[in-house]
Formats: structure tokens, C-alpha cells, sequence
């Protein structure tokens, strides 16, 4: 029995080892058919990707933000229920690229990247504290057309971002997401727009 024991911790230990060498705890798997060349792709990651994810997930966690006023302050339920898709899509992102920095060891407020300011105020399509403040004070018809107005323009900055982490990222997951956000967001953005008018 004390042997079987031993032996179960043995193999738990050398597997642990052997499915987190480089820097990716993705490429753990309980599939035993996945390649080591599948898990050597999914471990690689250039700055490019580092800064996507240190970027976008304060962009999507505003985005949330905005989404969750939308349920006590829209006065369309087209609108509350465009809010509750982006906060629903979003949300789960913001996890999985924190994940994914926690992974390369880089820290999520962007310190890592060359002493570059990544704050909200640097970032293409974030709303000031005064923009959010506004946005928070108003209901009704009044409402919906500041976070539609705001929610294109934080989409469009996202946009930018998602298209340089496509061109520019080696991560295949963080470019899989950046498409998947490129796609979504630019459909979004075409349905807002439609609701404006």
C-alpha cells in the first residue's frame, strides 16, 4: 500500500515537471496524444504579447464597468442586452489573460515592458474619470446614447490593439484571442452604430 502511494506521487511529480518546463502552464494536459511540439509552440511569447494582454485587460474591465451601469440605467433592452454580452464575453477574458501573464511571470500593471506607461489614460478608446462619471449620472434614452457613443470608441481602441498582437504576437493563443476580439468587437461596433441612428 505505502508503495503504491510512493509510486502514484513519483509519476504525479515527474509529470508536473516534465508539462511545466518553459514558461507556459498551458502546455499541461491531461491528453497524452498532444506533441512536445504542440506544447513548445504554446509556450512561446514575445513582449508583443505581454503588452497585449498588460493593455487589454484594464481596457476590457472598463468595458465591463460601463456594461454593468447599463443594467439599472439603459432605458433600451436592446442596449441592456448588448451590455450584457460585453460583460459576459469580456469577463472571462480578463481571467484568461491574467492567466496567461501570471504564466510568463510578468505583472499586470505593465512594469515589465521598459519602463512604458500603460496607464488608462495612454490607452486608444479609454473614458476619463469625468467621462465615466457622466456616463454614471445620466438614465433613460440620455444613457443610452453616451455608452453607445463610448462603448464604439473604447471597441475602435481595442481594435488597434487586437490588429498589432495579430501582426506582431507569437503567442498562438493570445492571437486566437486577438482575432476572436477583433471579430466580436467589430461586429458590436456596427450593431452599436446601428442603434445610435
Amino acid at each position: 500500500m505505502a508503495f503504491a502511494i510512493v509510486a502514484v506521487v513519483a509519476v504525479g511529480a515527474y509529470l508536473a515537471i516534465n508539462n511545466t518546463s518553459g514558461h507556459d502552464g498551458h502546455s499541461a494536459s491531461s491528453n497524452s496524444s498532444d506533441s512536445s511540439s504542440a506544447s513548445n509552440t504554446s509556450a512561446k511569447f514575445n513582449d508583443t504579447d505581454v503588452m497585449f494582454a498588460q493593455m487589454m485587460i484594464p481596457h476590457h474591465e472598463q468595458a465591463v464597468e460601463m456594461a454593468q451601469l447599463a443594467a439599472t440605467r439603459a432605458g433600451s433592452s436592446e442596449v441592456k442586452a448588448l451590455a450584457s454580452k460585453i460583460e459576459g464575453a469580456q469577463g472571462p477574458e480578463i481571467t484568461t489573460m491574467k492567466g496567461w501573464l501570471k504564466d510568463w511571470n510578468a505583472p499586470s500593471d505593465g512594469s515589465s515592458m521598459g519602463g512604458m506607461d500603460h496607464s488608462a489614460h495612454d490607452m486608444e478608446g479609454m473614458m476619463s474619470d469625468s467621462e465615466m462619471s457622466d456616463l454614471e449620472s445620466k438614465s433613460g434614452d440620455a444613457f443610452d446614447q453616451a455608452f453607445l457613443s463610448m462603448m464604439i470608441e473604447h471597441h475602435s481602441g481595442a481594435l488597434g490593439m487586437a490588429k498589432s498582437e495579430i501582426a506582431d504576437g507569437e503567442n498562438p493563443e493570445a492571437i486566437a484571442l486577438a482575432k476572436t476580439i477583433e471579430s466580436t468587437q467589430q461586429a458590436e461596433i456596427k450593431q452599436m452604430e446601428a442603434l445610435l441612428k
